[in-house]
């Protein structure tokens, strides 16, 4: 007795063949759409952090974080800076002016975010999970990299470090106004006062940096 084997036809394989491809093709896309959101948000950190230090600035003619009269103009619980025109500590630090910073803006209700500064959600981060800050252009960031502020995000994938700087800058990440430098320094207990002596010019998507910019 003969048995009869049944396949696919090649409809059939055809069919598969392109339901597979509409998947993968589906998925890619999602991805691009949720790492262009990733690029966006970080770009608006950027935005919003320079937003807030002229809006806090041009409001009680004093910097957030410095404000030696933080207190008479945001209420008790605010935390006065010593008013030298410097804000003072790394972008990182996890005391000190630029760790106020973030308490100033918030009681002005320039930014949002927990006013308790022992909340784990206190120092805010990007959308890559890395620390986001802002120090002192008159502290060492970036060599060649210049401004009264240097705002820094840390942990942020290669690929979104070369598009972050040509939506905001020159389009290069060692020249310009915004630059990327190897690695993160985004750790709790670590408040360097550089975070490197050189952008890298060589950037590669798997690796991170810390992407820092001045204005």
């Amino acid at each position: 007795m003969k048995i009869k084997s049944q396949g696919f036809t090649l409809i059939e394989l055809s069919i598969v063949l392109v339901i597979i491809g509409l998947l993968v093709g589906g998925v890619l896309k999602g991805q691009a759409l949720i790492d262009n959101a990733k690029v966006k948000n970080m770009a608006n950190d950027f935005r919003a952090i320079q937003t807030q230090i002229y809006a806090y600035q041009d409001k009680f003619k004093a910097l957030p974080g410095d404000d030696r009269a933080a207190v008479d103009h945001l209420g008790a619980g605010a935390v006065n800076g010593n008013g030298d025109g410097v804000i003072e500590g790394a972008y990182n630090a996890a005391s000190g002016e630029t760790f106020q910073l973030w308490k100033h803006l918030r009681m002005a209700q320039l930014a949002t975010g927990p006013l308790d500064t022992a909340a784990a959600a206190y120092l805010p981060t990007n959308a890559d999970g890395g620390r986001i800050g802002i120090q002192s252009g008159r502290l060492p960031s970036i060599a060649t990299l210049s401004g009264s502020h240097v705002a820094c995000s840390a942990g942020v994938a290669g690929k979104f470090a070369r598009q972050l700087d040509i939506m905001l800058d020159d389009g290069n990440t060692a020249s310009g106004s915004l630059m990327a430098t190897a690695g993160s320094v985004d750790a709790a207990t670590a408040q360097p006062a550089v975070v490197s002596t050189g952008a890298s010019q060589t950037i590669a998507d798997a690796s991170t940096y810390t992407v820092c910019m001045a204005f």
